[in-house]
């Protein structure tokens, strides 16, 4: 049997945020006329998992701003703690520690988070390089999502991860936001030349 979830969004949805303010006190508007946005909801601050999948979008940062793709990092975490263990990235991070945003987009915690055997070998990865990370109190069964949101405002792609170290790489968020990208030349260039032709 489908597993349904009442919450979660789907493409075409449009999710009702307005702005975002990142950690550095900036203000992020989503959408963004520019640009397409991936936000991608992580765990808590430290968490070995998601500073080595971050490594990666790190490394290849200037690709994904050379796509037209503007990277927002969301953390269930107060911004002293975010600081302390993201500070320095290259891309915009956003302290949600009342989760406000994970609610709104149906962003879920789960057991399997850390008991799905495919995570265990992210995680120890993670704990090796990186050491625990987790602060008392903070929630360690978060699971990860990923949202491309185009500059209408609407949903174009998503993924709910199933357990910590599901979640989108960077390939595919450049290959999802090319496709996108030349869906959208088609539907112009479709618009131009029916207008051409009423002219005509």
């Amino acid at each position: 049997m489908t597993r349904i979830h009442p919450h979660r969004l789907q493409p075409g949805h449009r999710p009702r945020v307005g702005e975002l303010r990142t950690l550095d006190g900036a203000s992020i508007a989503l959408p963004d006329v520019h640009r397409v946005v991936h936000l991608q909801f992580r765990r808590f601050a430290g968490c070995p998992v998601c500073k080595l999948h971050l490594r990666s979008f790190v490394q290849r940062h200037a690709e994904l701003e050379a796509a037209g793709i503007l990277e927002v990092a969301v953390f269930h975490s107060s911004e002293e703690t975010l600081r302390q263990h993201q500070s320095g990235l290259p891309f915009a991070l956003v302290a949600d520690p009342g989760m406000a945003l994970y609610r709104a987009f149906g962003v879920e915690r789960s057991l399997r988070s850390v008991l799905d055997p495919r995570a265990w070998r992210a995680i120890a990865r993670g704990l090796s390089a990186f050491g625990a990370g987790r602060r008392p109190g903070e929630d360690a069964l978060g699971l990860p999502a990923d949202f491309l949101i185009g500059r209408c405002g609407r949903v174009l792609a998503c993924k709910y991860g199933e357990h910590a170290d599901d979640q989108w790489s960077v390939d595919e968020v450049l290959a999802i936001a090319e496709s996108f990208r030349g869906r959208h030349a088609k539907t112009t260039v479709g618009a131009f030349l029916q207008e051409l032709a009423h002219d005509r």
